[in-house]
């Protein structure tokens, strides 16, 4: 009997480890946050709908998603003030209910100049939801518990996801109109969550002022912020010229999707299991050792010509990317005032906005001088990102240690 008490003990003890001594706020949002990327299925086949639903030719869908990306680019910034003016909340829950029209509307629209203009919406209100998100669990959450709550986000964001991508491309064989409304609903869900179970948690108004010219001001947060760039520019690669690449080497598209399903199934078994351990340690340095074992992973590519090769590679950068997980948003939280946390998440969400942009424009170019050269510069660029996350660590270290740790003690 002893025995069962103590392997019950055991087992609460490790449960607690992983998942306890969070608030219910955050739970609210991380069961939102998961059932909405449950919902995740039209993102991922929009130039599939747009050229086979809509009839439209390779040229015009790509002057559509090229809209859908300039709405993208500026979503952040607009979001992360909004986060700030009107309230974490607020912002949270009007952006999911306006993705939810804008996506009946897309689904509905048959005009091209009615698709552009829902596509410039959607742009804008897609992801504005992160900022919000982001200050929110900064607000909620005390400074030694951040790693561990932004970790499970993304566990959650990985999870849905990996389910959506395999839901849709199902649901898509009987009419894309059913990924619009799943997708509408779960945003609704998401939306109505949290508007009434998550309270606001934006510091009073007017009780500092202060704006995007503080956190341009902010020479450690733009450092910060061009090593994320640097850092999603090297990521991003594996959704744009990976792909590329493995068919050029001669393999199927199959060898793709083999090799990302080792990054998907990594990050739901492993992630978890090591969140807890991870938020021990200093969240820069954390971050910085994530950063370097991704660009090892990518340069390691260049010596990938087989599927198990490339499944090797993708192995080795995924577990970098767990590493990674969750510590960006604690260093973010760590260096803007509580009252700009919206707008410092809004300018990092910037940056993985034009890390997006830019990591097919450059990526393409490497790869067309050839997949050593492409590789090669990719992993250097995730070692130099490290390095320079190495440099600042120290500095972000100051910065928190002269906060107050209580989470929205500065409200």
């Amino acid at each position: 009997m002893g025995g069962v008490t103590s392997l019950a003990a055991r087992r609460r003890s490790f449960l607690h480890a992983k998942i306890g001594g969070l608030p219910r706020p955050f739970w609210v949002l991380f069961s939102g946050t998961f059932v909405n990327r449950l919902g995740t299925m039209v993102e991922p086949f929009i130039g599939v709908y747009l050229t086979q639903a809509r009839g439209m030719s390779l040229a015009a869908a790509g002057v559509v998603l090229a809209v859908f990306g300039m709405g993208s680019l500026v979503s952040q910034l607009v979001a992360g003030w909004l986060a700030d003016r009107i309230g974490r909340r607020a912002t949270l829950a009007g952006a999911m209910v306006a993705t939810a029209a804008g996506m009946l509307a897309l689904g509905y629209s048959t005009s091209l100049p009615a698709i552009v203009a829902v596509m410039a919406l959607l742009g804008l209100v897609l992801d504005a939801y992160r900022p919000a998100s982001q200050a929110l669990v900064a607000d909620l959450i005390p400074a030694h518990d951040r790693p561990r709550a932004f970790g499970l986000l993304f566990w959650a964001i990985n999870l849905g996801f990996a389910v959506a991508m395999v839901a849709g491309g199902w649901l898509a064989q009987d009419g894309f109109l059913w990924l619009f409304w799943i997708d509408a609903l779960t945003s609704l869900i998401f939306g109505l969550l949290v508007w009434r179970a998550v309270p606001e948690t934006r510091p009073a108004a007017g009780q500092r002022p202060g704006g995007f010219r503080d956190v341009l001001g902010d020479r450690l947060m733009l450092a910060f912020v061009v090593i994320s760039l640097l850092y999603t520019f090297v990521y991003l690669q594996a959704f744009t010229t990976l792909p590329l690449a493995i068919t050029g080497q001669g393999l199927p598209t199959s060898a793709y999707g083999l090799a990302l399903a080792v990054n998907g199934v990594l990050i739901v078994v492993v992630q978890p299991l090591v969140s807890d351990r991870l938020a021990r340690y200093d969240p820069g340095r954390t971050l910085a050792a994530g950063m370097a074992v991704v660009g090892v992973g990518f340069g390691l590519m260049a010596l990938a010509t087989t599927t198990t090769v490339y499944a090797a590679t993708v192995a080795v950068w995924t577990l970098g990317e767990v590493m990674t997980a969750g510590m960006a948003g604690a260093v973010v939280a760590a260096l803007a005032p509580a009252h700009l946390r919206g707008r410092y998440n809004g300018v990092y969400g910037f940056a993985w906005s034009v890390g997006g942009l830019l990591a097919p424009l450059i990526g393409t170019r490497l790869l067309a001088a050839g997949q050593v050269t492409l590789w090669t510069v990719v992993g250097a660029a995730g070692v130099l990102g490290a390095l320079g996350q190495l440099a600042i660590s120290p500095a972000i270290r100051h910065r928190s240690a002269a906060r107050p740790s209580a989470a929205g003690s500065e409200g």
